[in-house]
């Protein structure tokens, strides 16, 4: 019987998962064994799953797992380097150059076991079937405009944490926003007519910011693109891949410009293909931006795991985008995980 294993995140402020109770129950019907950790932080109590007819186990365990379980994470497992044995679904960060992507395939090179990536989840047409896309660009244009915020204020972006749902974030940033006195800032989003892109788009228009909108055509040329400096606000939406023009040049620290405050949601640092190579590395809820510039300033927000501030909304949303491919299991050799497994063997 295919058993899939539903581990508990271990990372700080991570409180999604990938299935609901109600998803659980559509697979159990289906003939899936689910086993789901408890855990100390996930937005969806453990409860909902005992009733759907989970088994529940311990949480972290899933290194003991039954070797032929399927084991379903979100974020990062531990780095401590030992050996991957079981079958995994998770975001790997793995295939575009990444330096801990390299030791994650060391690890289930070592282990015997595979990496099917939640990025290249895809259909025949190189669709993904999923992705928690639209509620990043939400919250990372949220965070964008604190740092905007809180620099009207003469100060760098304070810790920022978890929200009951997006009524809550949006109140508190309109009374941040309307407190600084300022008129609104003018940003800049690309990527626009994809999932992350609308997302930003939308809570930007929420809060009376005006925005423009860009998406591959008017980034065909290859650049530069001085437009980009022109707006207070860029918002990359965009995920780095080969080919991928640079955005936002070393040399614009010390341009003439408008632009203070970058919300790069995509997020990618370390991949080879950072459109925007003004910073190195990730930021956290504790120290949301980076200053990258002081004369005018600059301040890079680049938090990687953003839908975890609306938990609830962005795991029900990728939840219910995923549970027809989950339902596929059984077939794990052809379809969505075929693919998934041959992208992982060429890698690896």
């Amino acid at each position: 019987m295919t058993h899939l294993w539903v581990r508990a995140e271990q990372r700080p402020n991570e409180e999604r998962v990938g299935l609901t109770p109600e998803g659980a129950a559509t697979l159990i019907a289906a003939g899936i064994r689910v086993t789901v950790e408890e855990s100390h932080a996930r937005a969806i109590p453990i409860d909902g799953y005992k009733n759907a007819g989970c088994e529940i186990a311990p949480e972290n365990s899933w290194p003991d797992a039954p070797l032929d379980a399927i084991v379903f994470g979100l974020k990062e497992l531990p780095e401590d380097g030992t050996p991957l044995p079981h079958r995994h679904i998770m975001f790997g960060h793995a295939y575009k150059g990444q330096h801990s992507g390299r030791a994650l395939l060391q690890r289930f090179k070592a282990g015997g076991g595979t990496l099917y990536d939640l990025e290249y989840l895809v259909d025949e047409n190189g669709r993904r079937v999923a992705a928690f896309g639209y509620w990043a660009g939400y919250a990372g244009a949220a965070v964008t405009l604190k740092a905007w915020a809180a620099q009207q204020r003469n100060e760098e972006c304070p810790p920022v944490g978890v929200y009951s749902g997006k009524d809550a974030l949006n109140a508190e940033l309109l009374a941040e926003l309307n407190a600084t006195g300022a008129n609104r800032p003018c940003a800049i989003v690309i990527g626009a007519l994809g999932r992350v892109g609308a997302g930003a788009a939308d809570l930007c228009e929420a809060m009376g910011v005006s925005v423009t909108k860009w998406d591959m055509a008017e980034t065909a040329s290859g650049g530069p693109f001085p437009e980009i400096l022109e707006h207070d606000l860029f918002l990359n939406c965009i995920f780095a891949r080969p080919g991928t023009p640079i955005f936002v040049p070393r040399e614009s620290l010390t341009s003439q410009r408008n632009l203070t405050a970058i919300g790069d949601v995509a997020c990618d640092p370390d991949s080879d293909y950072n459109p925007v190579p003004v910073y190195d590395r990730a930021t956290t809820w504790d120290a949301p931006v980076l200053r990258v510039a002081t004369d005018p300033v600059m301040d890079v927000m680049a938090i990687d795991n953003l839908p975890s501030m609306l938990p609830v909304e962005s795991s029900e949303d990728y939840a219910a985008q995923l549970l027809t491919t989950l339902l596929t299991l059984k077939e794990i050799e052809s379809g969505v995980w075929g693919r998934a497994q041959d992208e992982f063997r060429k890698h690896v």
